[in-house]
């Protein structure tokens, strides 16, 4: 049996995205399962956290809250890596279907999302917690680095405008 790679290429590069031989479309078309998908793990995470939620009322938790929320430090890292990655993918999802048929549909659709993820989040989350500031600023970081950089480009080409004219 012979294998369908060149011998000098691996398959690492093989399946990389190569310009002449791929379309833009194609590339989209992936980048949006991949970005689906770990948009549909990263909420399944968020309502479901891993342990589960406590059922019963005890001294030191309540039926609903999250039981690895009891290990505080790794709870938040969960979290808050949770919550990056869902707005993150969220994001990539909004520009790649960006001007395309039922955008605005796809957008409800995405916003609620989030929002039913976050009121989960915060329904299992102990309410006696200040953390929740940064989960909320996980859920924006994705979305203010891509403003800054379409900031800086705008302002550079402007600049760079600018002084094409004046000298």
């Amino acid at each position: 049996m012979t294998s369908p790679l060149p011998p000098a290429k691996s398959w690492f590069r093989y399946f990389q995205y190569e310009e002449g031989r791929d379309t833009p479309g194609d590339a989209r078309n992936v980048l949006l399962i991949v970005a689906t998908l770990i948009a549909a793990v990263t909420f399944q995470a968020g309502v479901n956290p891993p342990g589960g939620v406590w059922q019963d009322n005890n001294p030191g938790h309540r039926a609903g809250r999250a039981i690895y929320a009891s290990e505080k430090e790794a709870f938040y890292v969960f979290l808050v890596s949770n919550t990056l990655a869902l707005s993150t993918s969220v994001l990539v999802i909004m520009s790649l279907t960006y001007r395309f048929p039922f955008h605005l549909e796809v957008w409800f659709a995405t916003a609620s999302m989030l929002v039913t993820y976050a009121s989960a989040v915060f329904a299992v989350t102990p309410g006696e917690s200040y953390r929740f500031r940064y989960i909320l600023i996980a859920a924006t970081v994705p979305f203010a680095v891509r403003c800054l950089i379409y900031l800086v480009k705008k302002c550079r080409c402007k600049i760079s405008n600018y002084s094409s004219e004046n000298f």
